[in-house]
């Protein structure tokens, strides 16, 4: 199970590179597929023709039910609450369950040191991977940015700027982002810049991801839609505006967009505000790469939610 429609299929995609040739049936489930072939699809999952479904939320609905379901894996598990985790869980008759995540929320936290979960952790970066060099930085420093966005365009790379964290409604949203786009289609006006929300239909980001991912589109303006589910190994700068509005968890996911080709990659967080909490979060992000640390801060800050309810973090007192 993985959060958005674009990440099931790239792992569909990579499931069926190595498994097809193992005479192992994957299917893909997702919202907006036509009625016959979501049809046939939870057939074959109730007969056992399908050996690994892989899926949105769409998985949780009550027609999808399994012949004999063993194990669970949900990918970027800190996307799904917890009531939505314990859902799929219960379509098996305790099935094995294996939760992954670069930033493991508070909550995902406190159950590894007080509660049942057991741990492994990948500690080092896949091959040819470099780190991403993190720079906080203050509206002053905009001109020069621009300038070294421009100049890594110019070398043939990409770049994404996620917009400002807006909680209202997604046509607020909807409007921060084109806001954004209008001032970044002039300052970037040589090259191919599109915009990327929640408010659009499916088939138009997918189709926008598509062309960024195909180089087609060089600097992709969004919200964190694109926190996870995205590999664009030529894009190598990633900018956040207004970063103090965000939590460190989506920050370090944001920042992992990046740097997963062969090119020196960097991350560049634009904040306001000197409040001594702001100025923290940007130092813990600047100083290290590590979900794990990054998750601690976040622990100390927020708080761990309810161990036995159903809240993932407390509101922060600070």
């Amino acid at each position: 199970m993985a959060p958005t429609a674009i990440l099931a299929r790239q792992h569909l995609e990579n499931y069926k590179k190595i498994l097809n040739k193992f005479n192992i049936k994957c299917e893909l489930l997702v919202s907006g597929l036509k009625k016959k072939e979501k049809e046939q699809i939870l057939e074959n999952l109730q007969t056992g023709e399908t050996n690994i479904i892989i899926g949105t939320h769409a998985l949780l609905e009550e027609s999808v039910i399994f012949k004999n379901l063993g194990l669970v894996i949900t990918d970027e598990q800190h996307r799904f609450g917890v009531k939505q985790r314990s859902k799929i869980n219960n379509k098996g008759e305790n099935p094995d369950v294996l939760v992954m995540t670069a930033t493991p929320i508070p909550r995902t936290l406190a159950l590894i040191l007080y509660g049942d979960l057991d741990i492994s952790i990948i500690d080092e970066l896949p091959p040819n991977r470099k780190k991403i060099d993190t720079y906080a930085v203050t509206k002053d420093m905009e001109e020069r940015i621009n300038a070294f966005v421009k100049k890594h365009l110019e070398e043939g790379r990409q770049c994404y700027i996620v917009c400002p964290l807006v909680e209202e409604t997604e046509e607020i949203e909807a409007k921060a982002v084109l806001e954004v786009y209008e001032k970044y289609k002039n300052v970037f006006k040589e090259y191919k810049v599109e915009y990327l929300h929640g408010k659009m239909k499916p088939k138009e980001k997918d189709s926008i991801m598509e062309k960024f991912k195909n180089g087609e589109i060089q600097v992709l303006i969004s919200t964190t839609v694109i926190e996870v589910g995205v590999d664009v190994p030529n894009s190598n700068i990633m900018i956040v505006e207004n970063a103090e509005r965000f939590g460190l968890a989506t920050l370090h996911q944001l920042r992992g967009r990046v740097g997963r080709g062969e090119y020196k990659s960097y991350c560049i967080l634009k904040y306001e505000g000197k409040g001594k909490n702001t100025k923290e979060r940007m130092k813990v992000m600047t100083s290290t790469n590590d979900g794990f640390v990054i998750s601690e801060k976040d622990l100390e800050l927020r708080g761990s939610g309810e161990f036995f309810g159903t809240k993932q973090h407390r509101t922060s007192r600070i």
